[in-house]
């Protein structure tokens, strides 16, 4: 992972805006999330597509490509996990 610096939370704070932007009566928090993890994995898959020359090598490294995207996600998965189990409180009901 890129190291996080103050840039770096900016920019997931403005994904994370947009995600709450889309909460609504209509809109649940599921549904925005589903939408964002495809909106996520579909960028990512893009990026990896873009350092590759061809189908066929992208082809060959799939598997490499799916372990280093999942385990980054489970990582920053698991960092913001732990976060909400040591500092819960529902009632502030904010990410």
């Amino acid at each position: 992972m890129p190291s996080i610096d103050n840039k770096f939370l900016k920019r997931a704070d403005a994904h994370i805006a947009l995600a709450n932007e889309q909460l609504s009566n209509e809109v649940s928090q599921g549904d925005v999330s589903a939408s964002f993890m495809y909106g996520t994995a579909r960028f990512n898959a893009w990026i990896a597509a873009c350092s590759f020359e061809s189908a066929d090598e992208m082809a060959r490294e799939k598997e490499e490509i799916m372990n280093y995207f999942i385990k980054k996600y489970k990582e920053a998965l698991e960092e913001h996990v732990n976060h909400h189990i040591e500092h819960f409180d529902f009632s502030a009901n904010a990410n």
